[in-house]
């Protein structure tokens, strides 16, 4: 049996509040936490490890979105924010703050698991973008690194691309380490005896 999700909702308003808990309990089963401000949200989030976070707002201010930014730089998690009313410059700073879903005008209690749901699909799917970005520029950078290196090689015997990758292959095999890992050793003491 799946374990409940656990559902961490920023109302001020107690009557709004829960109507929320009405909606994510017909909705099925959820561990639903309620905070009455987004004061203190990072410490919160830290303390209670939601799985997704429900901010519900009538218009958020600048102050509610600069704490849900620095409780996302260190909490990351899926969170949905239905708010009454919007403009550009505040959903724009409302996904910067990391929102995956933005919602005005919205808030039903029929409407609530969907969006939810929406926000940690949209949030999985960025989340894995994220990580293919960072091994691409792992890779890239690792690439550079045994170019780098295998153009110290050339250099350094007279001999060709295809030699100098061979003789970095076999050192790795020797070692038991990756290609990059030779390579990197070979640059950075190539940069100590400059």
């Amino acid at each position: 049996m799946p374990k409940p999700l656990k559902i961490l909702v920023v109302e001020p308003d107690e009557s709004r509040a829960r109507m929320i808990m009405d909606g994510l309990a017909e909705a099925g089963e959820a561990e639903v936490m309620v905070l009455g401000s987004a004061t203190g949200l990072a410490r919160h989030m830290a303390e209670l490890g939601p799985d997704v976070v429900l901010i519900a707002m009538s218009n958020p201010s600048r102050d509610t979105l600069e704490a849900l930014s620095v409780a996302s730089g260190f909490n990351e998690r899926p969170v949905a924010m239905f708010v009454d009313r919007s403009d550009d410059a505040t959903t724009r700073a409302a996904i910067e703050a990391g929102v995956s879903a933005y919602v005005v005008d919205g808030l039903h209690k029929e409407r609530i698991k969907p969006i939810l749901d929406a926000a940690i699909a949209r949030f999985n799917m960025f989340a894995r973008l994220r990580t293919e970005l960072a091994a691409a520029k792992t890779a890239l950078a690792e690439r550079k690194t045994i170019e780098r290196a295998k153009g110290l090689l050339m250099t350094a015997k007279g001999i060709t691309e295809d030699q100098a990758y061979a003789i970095l292959r076999k050192t790795a095999m020797d070692q038991g380490r990756k290609v990059s890992e030779v390579a990197e050793a070979l640059v950075t003491a190539s940069d100590m005896l400059r």
